[in-house]
Protein backbone atom coordinates (compact mmCIF):
# COMPACT_ATOMS: atom_id res chain seq x y z
CA UNK A 1 0.00 0.00 0.00
CA UNK A 2 1.23 3.51 -0.83
CA UNK A 3 2.15 5.76 2.06
CA UNK A 4 0.60 9.25 1.95
CA UNK A 5 3.77 10.90 0.61
CA UNK A 6 3.89 8.40 -2.29
CA UNK A 7 0.39 9.34 -3.44
CA UNK A 8 0.68 13.09 -2.84
CA UNK A 9 0.65 14.88 -6.24
CA UNK A 10 3.76 16.91 -5.33
CA UNK A 11 5.65 13.72 -4.42
CA UNK A 12 4.47 12.01 -7.59
CA UNK A 13 5.56 15.01 -9.68
CA UNK A 14 9.01 14.99 -8.04
CA UNK A 15 9.38 11.25 -8.74
CA UNK A 16 8.26 11.73 -12.36
CA UNK A 17 10.79 14.51 -12.85
CA UNK A 18 13.60 12.41 -11.34
CA UNK A 19 12.75 9.41 -13.52
CA UNK A 20 12.63 11.52 -16.68
CA UNK A 21 15.93 13.26 -15.83
CA UNK A 22 17.65 9.89 -15.30
CA UNK A 23 16.42 8.60 -18.67
CA UNK A 24 17.40 11.81 -20.47
CA UNK A 25 20.89 11.57 -18.94
CA UNK A 26 21.32 8.12 -20.54
CA UNK A 27 20.02 9.08 -23.96
CA UNK A 28 22.41 9.60 -26.82
CA UNK A 29 21.37 11.11 -30.10
CA UNK A 30 17.94 10.63 -31.64
CA UNK A 31 17.72 8.26 -34.55
CA UNK A 32 16.07 5.24 -36.08
CA UNK A 33 17.04 1.60 -36.23
CA UNK A 34 17.21 -0.63 -39.29
CA UNK A 35 15.02 -3.72 -39.55
CA UNK A 36 17.97 -6.06 -38.91
CA UNK A 37 18.68 -4.34 -35.59
CA UNK A 38 15.01 -4.37 -34.57
CA UNK A 39 14.68 -8.07 -35.46
CA UNK A 40 17.46 -9.01 -33.01
CA UNK A 41 15.27 -7.99 -30.07
CA UNK A 42 11.92 -8.99 -28.68
CA UNK A 43 9.60 -6.00 -28.61
CA UNK A 44 10.15 -5.58 -24.88
CA UNK A 45 13.94 -5.87 -25.19
CA UNK A 46 13.92 -3.25 -27.95
CA UNK A 47 11.89 -0.76 -25.88
CA UNK A 48 14.05 -1.30 -22.80
CA UNK A 49 17.21 -0.80 -24.88
CA UNK A 50 15.86 2.62 -25.93
CA UNK A 51 14.98 3.51 -22.32
CA UNK A 52 18.46 2.37 -21.19
CA UNK A 53 20.13 4.56 -23.85
CA UNK A 54 21.60 1.53 -25.66
CA UNK A 55 19.66 2.37 -28.84
CA UNK A 56 18.79 5.82 -30.21
CA UNK A 57 15.57 7.39 -29.03
CA UNK A 58 12.97 8.28 -31.68
CA UNK A 59 13.37 11.83 -33.08
CA UNK A 60 9.64 12.56 -32.50
CA UNK A 61 10.34 12.44 -28.74
CA UNK A 62 12.74 15.36 -29.03
CA UNK A 63 10.42 17.30 -31.32
CA UNK A 64 7.39 16.95 -29.06
CA UNK A 65 9.24 16.69 -25.70
CA UNK A 66 8.23 13.21 -24.59
CA UNK A 67 10.06 10.00 -23.79
CA UNK A 68 9.45 6.38 -22.81
CA UNK A 69 9.70 5.91 -19.05
CA UNK A 70 8.84 2.28 -18.42
CA UNK A 71 8.16 -0.87 -20.41
CA UNK A 72 6.99 -4.28 -19.28
CA UNK A 73 5.10 -6.97 -21.15
CA UNK A 74 1.74 -5.48 -22.13
CA UNK A 75 2.27 -2.08 -20.45
CA UNK A 76 4.29 0.97 -21.51
CA UNK A 77 4.48 4.45 -19.97
CA UNK A 78 5.54 7.65 -21.76
CA UNK A 79 5.97 11.08 -20.18
CA UNK A 80 5.68 14.44 -21.87
CA UNK A 81 5.43 18.08 -20.96
CA UNK A 82 3.04 20.23 -22.99
CA UNK A 83 4.47 23.61 -23.96
CA UNK A 84 3.46 26.78 -25.77
CA UNK A 85 5.39 25.42 -28.80
CA UNK A 86 2.65 22.78 -29.03
CA UNK A 87 -0.21 25.33 -29.11
CA UNK A 88 -2.91 25.39 -31.74
CA UNK A 89 -4.37 28.71 -32.99
CA UNK A 90 -6.96 28.87 -30.17
CA UNK A 91 -4.43 28.88 -27.34
CA UNK A 92 -4.33 25.33 -26.05
CA UNK A 93 -2.03 22.41 -26.72
CA UNK A 94 -2.92 20.87 -30.07
CA UNK A 95 -4.88 17.63 -29.82
CA UNK A 96 -2.30 16.05 -32.09
CA UNK A 97 0.28 16.34 -29.30
CA UNK A 98 -1.87 14.27 -26.94
CA UNK A 99 -2.79 11.89 -29.78
CA UNK A 100 0.87 11.31 -30.62
CA UNK A 101 1.75 10.62 -27.00
CA UNK A 102 -1.19 8.20 -26.69
CA UNK A 103 -0.41 6.57 -30.06
CA UNK A 104 3.14 5.98 -28.83
CA UNK A 105 2.12 4.37 -25.53
CA UNK A 106 -0.57 2.10 -26.98
CA UNK A 107 1.51 1.06 -29.99
CA UNK A 108 4.54 0.36 -27.84
CA UNK A 109 2.37 -1.60 -25.38
CA UNK A 110 1.56 -3.87 -28.33
CA UNK A 111 5.23 -3.95 -29.32
CA UNK A 112 6.16 -5.05 -25.79
CA UNK A 113 4.33 -8.35 -26.39
CA UNK A 114 6.05 -9.24 -29.68
CA UNK A 115 8.69 -11.95 -30.11
CA UNK A 116 11.87 -11.47 -32.14
CA UNK A 117 11.19 -11.05 -35.85
CA UNK A 118 7.73 -9.51 -35.41
CA UNK A 119 6.64 -5.92 -35.91
CA UNK A 120 3.41 -3.99 -35.88
CA UNK A 121 1.69 -1.08 -37.50
CA UNK A 122 -1.29 0.94 -36.33
CA UNK A 123 -4.50 0.21 -38.21
CA UNK A 124 -6.77 2.44 -36.13
CA UNK A 125 -6.41 5.01 -33.36
CA UNK A 126 -9.37 6.53 -31.50
CA UNK A 127 -8.74 9.42 -29.11
CA UNK A 128 -11.19 11.01 -26.68
CA UNK A 129 -10.21 14.40 -25.27
CA UNK A 130 -11.46 15.14 -21.75
CA UNK A 131 -9.79 18.45 -20.85
CA UNK A 132 -7.38 20.94 -22.39
CA UNK A 133 -3.63 20.76 -21.90
CA UNK A 134 -1.57 23.92 -21.36
CA UNK A 135 2.03 24.56 -20.31
CA UNK A 136 0.69 25.05 -16.78
CA UNK A 137 -0.49 21.44 -16.77
CA UNK A 138 3.10 20.30 -16.33
CA UNK A 139 4.25 16.76 -17.04
CA UNK A 140 1.69 14.16 -18.02
CA UNK A 141 1.98 10.43 -18.43
CA UNK A 142 0.45 8.24 -21.08
CA UNK A 143 0.04 4.64 -19.96
CA UNK A 144 -0.75 2.05 -22.58
CA UNK A 145 -2.06 -1.40 -21.74
CA UNK A 146 -2.65 -4.31 -24.09
CA UNK A 147 -6.19 -5.66 -24.18
CA UNK A 148 -5.57 -8.46 -26.70
CA UNK A 149 -2.34 -9.67 -28.30
CA UNK A 150 -3.12 -12.06 -31.13
CA UNK A 151 -0.97 -13.52 -33.86
CA UNK A 152 -2.20 -10.98 -36.45
CA UNK A 153 -4.21 -8.34 -34.57
CA UNK A 154 -3.58 -6.66 -31.22
CA UNK A 155 -5.58 -4.04 -29.33
CA UNK A 156 -4.58 -1.68 -26.55
CA UNK A 157 -5.91 1.27 -24.60
CA UNK A 158 -4.21 4.27 -23.06
CA UNK A 159 -4.84 7.06 -20.58
CA UNK A 160 -3.15 10.48 -20.37
CA UNK A 161 -3.04 11.78 -16.77
CA UNK A 162 -1.25 14.32 -14.59
CA UNK A 163 0.38 13.63 -11.18
CA UNK A 164 -2.99 14.21 -9.47
CA UNK A 165 -4.54 11.46 -11.58
CA UNK A 166 -6.68 13.89 -13.62
CA UNK A 167 -7.56 12.42 -16.99
CA UNK A 168 -6.83 14.59 -20.06
CA UNK A 169 -7.46 12.09 -22.86
CA UNK A 170 -7.84 8.38 -23.47
CA UNK A 171 -7.37 6.24 -26.55
CA UNK A 172 -7.74 2.82 -28.06
CA UNK A 173 -5.86 1.24 -30.92
CA UNK A 174 -5.96 -1.72 -33.24
CA UNK A 175 -2.60 -2.87 -34.58
CA UNK A 176 -1.64 -5.37 -37.25
CA UNK A 177 1.12 -7.79 -36.22
CA UNK A 178 3.43 -8.92 -39.01
CA UNK A 179 6.74 -10.57 -39.76
CA UNK A 180 9.62 -8.12 -40.10
CA UNK A 181 11.20 -8.23 -43.57
CA UNK A 182 14.05 -10.72 -43.67
CA UNK A 183 12.99 -12.49 -40.47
Amino acid sequence: MDTPNQTDPASILARWQEEAAAIRARQGQPGTNDVATIARYTGLEFLNAIIAGELPYPPIGGTLDFLPIHAETGRVVFQGTPAAAHYNPIGSVHGGWAATLLDSCVGCAVQSTLPRGKGYTTLELKVNYVRALTPETGPVRAEGTVIHAGARVATAEGRLTDPSGRLYAHASTTCMVMDLPGS
